[in-house]
C-alpha cells in the first residue's frame, strides 16, 4: 500500500484508489494529482518519492515539458484581452525585425496556432540544444536567429508543432508589447493573484523542491531517441543537439529551470495547473479574482487547426495555444470542449468548462509515449465517473 497524503472530498474516493493503482500496476514513483469542480478543490493528493532520497510532499516541485506552453498561452491572452495585442496583426507590427525572409505577411495568430512555419532556425544547435542548458538563457540571440530565420511553410497552410520556439516567439512578444519577459509577467498576473506555486524561470531559491525526473524505462524510448537528430524535422524542432542528450537529463539540469523558456521549462505543481485551469473552466474568474474575460475564453480555446502534424505526422488538434482532445492523440477527458497542455513524460493540465473541471496531474516517472500512459486517463476516468455519480 502506497502512503498517499492531501485530501479528497467525499464522493470522490474513486479518485483516491485510480492514483494508489498507479503506483500498484502503473509504474508510479512520485506523483501530485489535483482537480478542482465548480471552483473548489475537491481532490490534492501526493505521495511516493520525489528523489530516491526524499519523499514527495506538499511543497514538492516538478518540471512540466510542454504543461508549460498553458500559462505561455494565458500570458498572450491576457495582452489581447486588454487590447494590447491583436492575434490578428502581423507580428512585425510589434517585432519589427521579424519581416525578415518575407514573414511580414505572418500573424500573431499563426504563431498560437502551430501554422507559421517556423519551428526552428538554420544552425541552431551553435546558440541553443538540448546537449547543453546554457545556451537556455540566450533569450536575445534566440529571438534574432528566430527574426532572421527562413519559413518552412506559407504561414497559415500547414500545421506543425511548434515544441520549443513557441514559447521563445511568444515570449519575444510579450517582451516587446509589455516590456516585462513572459516569466516576470506570469508570476506579476497570473500566479501571485491566483496564488499558484508555479514559475517559468524558477528561483535559486527554491531548488530544494524540485523533484527529479526519471527516464522512461521502456528500452523504446531510447530508440525512438534515434529518430531525434538535428537533421531531422522532427530532432530541430525539439532543438536536439549533435549528442542527442535526453530531454530527461536536460530537465534535471539546475542551470535550465533558472532559464526562461516558455515552450517548456515551467516548474511548479499539480495544484497550481488545476488552481490555473479552474480559473479558465470558471470564465477566466476564481475565488473573487478574474484574470481574464469571458468572451477571451470562448476566443482562445476555439479551435484553429487540426490535421496530421507536417512535423511529427500524427492527428493533433489546437486552439491559440492551447490543445484540443483528438482520437488517438491528447486526451483532456469526456468533453469535446476541454482545453489544455500535456507534456512529454506524462504531465498534464486542462480545463473543461462544461464539468467546470480544472485538473492537474505531475510525476517524476516519465513515459515518453503519451497516447499509452494509463496514470492520466485513470485518474480522469475516476473524476468524471464520481462526478456521474454525484449528477455533475
Amino acid at each position: 500500500m502506497t502512503d498517499i497524503s492531501g485530501h479528497v472530498a467525499a464522493g470522490f474516493e474513486p479518485v483516491f484508489d485510480a492514483f494508489e493503482e498507479n503506483f500498484a500496476v502503473r509504474g508510479e514513483v512520485g506523483a501530485e494529482f489535483c482537480a478542482y469542480v465548480g471552483g473548489e478543490c475537491v481532490v490534492n493528493i501526493w505521495a511516493g518519492m520525489a528523489t530516491p532520497d526524499r519523499p514527495w510532499a506538499d511543497d514538492t516541485l516538478v518540471f512540466l515539458f510542454s504543461v508549460t506552453k498553458g500559462p505561455t498561452a494565458l500570458v498572450a491572452q491576457i495582452l489581447a484581452d486588454r487590447g494590447l495585442m491583436d492575434v490578428d496583426a502581423p507580428i512585425a507590427t510589434y517585432w519589427p525585425e521579424f519581416a525578415a525572409q518575407g514573414k511580414d505577411r505572418a500573424l500573431v495568430r499563426h504563431i498560437l496556432s502551430h501554422t507559421l512555419g517556423l519551428p526552428s532556425f538554420p544552425g541552431y544547435w551553435d546558440l541553443v540544444s538540448a546537449d547543453d542548458a546554457a545556451g537556455w538563457h540566450r533569450n536575445d540571440e534566440i529571438a534574432a536567429r528566430l527574426a532572421a530565420a527562413p519559413l518552412a511553410w506559407e504561414p497559415g497552410t500547414n500545421f506543425g508543432y511548434h515544441s520549443m520556439s513557441y514559447g521563445w516567439l511568444v515570449g519575444e512578444l510579450v517582451r516587446r508589447i509589455d516590456g516585462r519577459t513572459l516569466g516576470t509577467f506570469f508570476a506579476d498576473e497570473v500566479a501571485r493573484p491566483l496564488g499558484l506555486d508555479l514559475w517559468i524561470g524558477l528561483p535559486v531559491e527554491q531548488h530544494g523542491r524540485v523533484a527529479r525526473l526519471l527516464r522512461d524505462p521502456d528500452p523504446a524510448a531510447e530508440l525512438l531517441k534515434a529518430l531525434w537528430a538535428p537533421d531531422n524535422p522532427a530532432g530541430a524542432a525539439l532543438f536536439v543537439g549533435p549528442e542527442r542528450r535526453s530531454p530527461v537529463d536536460l530537465a534535471n539540469d539546475p542551470d535550465l529551470w533558472t532559464a526562461e523558456a516558455p515552450a517548456i521549462n515551467g516548474v511548479g505543481d499539480a495544484r497550481s495547473v488545476a488552481r490555473m485551469y479552474a480559473m479558465l473552466a470558471g470564465g477566466g474568474v476564481l475565488d473573487g479574482v478574474r484574470i481574464v474575460s469571458e468572451e477571451s475564453v470562448a476566443a482562445h480555446t476555439a479551435e484553429q487547426a487540426r490535421g496530421i502534424d507536417a512535423i511529427f505526422g500524427g492527428t493533433s488538434r489546437v486552439a491559440l495555444g492551447y490543445g484540443r482532445s483528438v482520437r488517438g492523440g491528447l486526451s483532456l477527458g469526456p468533453n469535446d470542449e476541454a482545453f489544455g497542455m500535456q507534456g512529454i513524460g506524462g504531465a498534464i493540465g486542462y480545463a473543461d468548462p462544461v464539468a467546470e473541471v480544472g485538473f492537474g496531474y505531475a510525476m517524476n516517472q516519465t513515459f515518453m509515449d503519451a497516447g499509452t500512459d494509463r496514470r492520466p486517463r485513470a485518474l480522469t476516468t475516476a473524476l468524471y465517473e464520481a462526478l456521474t455519480r454525484q449528477g455533475g
